[in-house]
């Protein structure tokens, strides 16, 4: 694993849990981590549970004792460890989004591809997805139970960086993140919301801000948590300055803070998006409710464990809105897991991640979602860039096979 940060835990206990729960036909070693810094990755790979540790992802590549590769930094380096990987025939597990440019992900995509051909196997996680309520709903919808499918809505709203002397991390910086709320958080209900319905975003019209430009260089930082000139910053205030007047140095943030945008879903399907990390008081806030012609699904986050259906066939009498327990065996993944009503949280959906991973490597499986579909989630996202920098205009989708005129 390259990284050790917040997604660097959240696959960590993932990967140490996988086979305890699941029968699964191979089991996952945890060989080697990787991390820049030497005494900070030494820390990790005791702290998470990993054999050995590196400060070059490329010693990874070289071990030929080492069947995947799962990459959890930031998106800056997502294609060139990934390409490597896959060339020397390594599965690979990539963190989302899948790159911070279209062109990154197209070679990464293309890569896969390649490697595909060979059985080599590639996935981008979107964790979301193995969320047993958020798989519940796409079988809802999957099934007919909604009819039609007229309306999507979906909101991620975090507030994080809501004080504007929180700390310049690299999440705030375009060349590392790619972009802000927009990537970090939209892309997931870019994807959720895709997954679910079955239904590709075709077209979008869309506005962005960013609404503190500046801000202090941090001195230290770990997952969503950083340091300036002493003080911690987790969302709360920083010390802006000490005693003797000294202030921090300052940079420039090249990233939204929030995203709002409509789009069009295959077969005309209107639909509403907002991100950001700006909604003072919602720490991981993300909903998505799919309205169709015979009924309503909604999930919220922080109702992990349930859905809300409304079932517009009931008689009159007897219609309103069910809250649908997710806990039951039969229920998506839950089987392994605890009696019914014993709940789960956010960690399980990445055991369910290596879960899904694992089965289809071992058995010559390509697992999903794809890196094609991470590809179409970066369209989705470069539009919403595109149609923000023009005003918001309407601005289509990209196709995921790139054309060349004759």
């Amino acid at each position: 694993m390259v990284g050790y940060a917040f997604m660097g835990a959240a696959h960590s206990q993932a990967w140490r849990t996988v086979n305890r729960v699941y029968d699964l036909p191979a089991r996952a070693r945890m060989a080697l981590i990787c991390g820049r810094d030497a005494g900070k990755v030494a820390d990790a790979a005791d702290r998470l549970g990993w054999e050995a540790y590196t400060t070059d992802w490329r010693d990874l590549i070289a071990s030929d004792d080492i069947d995947v590769v799962d990459i959890c930094t930031p998106g800056d380096s997502h294609a060139e460890i990934a390409i490597a990987a896959l060339a020397a025939g390594k599965h690979v597990l990539c963190e989302k989004p899948l790159a911070n440019t279209v062109a990154e992900a197209r070679s990464m995509a293309a890569a896969a591809a390649t490697a595909q051909a060979a059985g080599v196997r590639s996935m981008c996680g979107f964790n979301y997805r193995r969320v047993p309520a958020v798989a519940m709903m796409r079988q809802l919808v999957a099934d007919g139970r909604l009819g039609v499918i007229r309306h999507v809505r979906a909101t991620y709203l975090q507030d994080w960086i809501v004080d504007p002397q929180f700390p310049l991390v690299w999440r705030l910086q375009r060349d590392r993140a790619g972009s802000g709320a927009l990537g970090d958080i939209g892309a997931h209900i870019i994807d959720l919301t895709q997954y679910v319905t079955g239904r590709r975003i075709t077209g979008v019209s869309a506005v962005t801000e960013t609404f503190v430009r500046e801000r202090p260089l941090p001195a230290g930082s770990s997952g969503l948590a950083a340091t300036v000139d002493g003080g911690a910053a987790n969302g709360s205030a920083v010390d802006g300055g000490g005693a003797d007047g000294h202030h921090p140095a300052t940079g420039a943030v090249t990233v939204d803070d929030a995203a709002v945008f409509v789009a069009r879903l295959d077969g005309g399907v209107l639909a509403t998006y907002e991100a950001s990390r700006f909604a003072t008081g919602r720490k991981n806030a993300l909903r998505v409710e799919i309205n169709g012609s015979l009924g309503t699904v909604a999930f919220d986050l922080e109702r992990l464990n349930e859905l809300e259906f409304y079932d517009a066939s009931r008689p009159a009498a007897e219609q309103g809105f069910s809250r649908i327990l997710v806990t039951e065996g039969e229920h998506p993944y839950m089987s392994a897991w605890w009696p019914p009503g014993h709940l789960i949280g956010y960690e399980h959906s990445f055991t369910h991640q290596m879960r899904d991973f694992v089965e289809a490597v071992a058995t010559g499986v390509d697992p999903a979602p794809s890196f094609a579909d991470g590809l179409q989630v970066q369209l989705v996202l470069d539009a919403v860039t595109r149609s923000a920098e023009l005003g918001s205009s309407w601005t289509e989708v990209e196709p995921a096979l790139a054309t060349v005129a004759a």
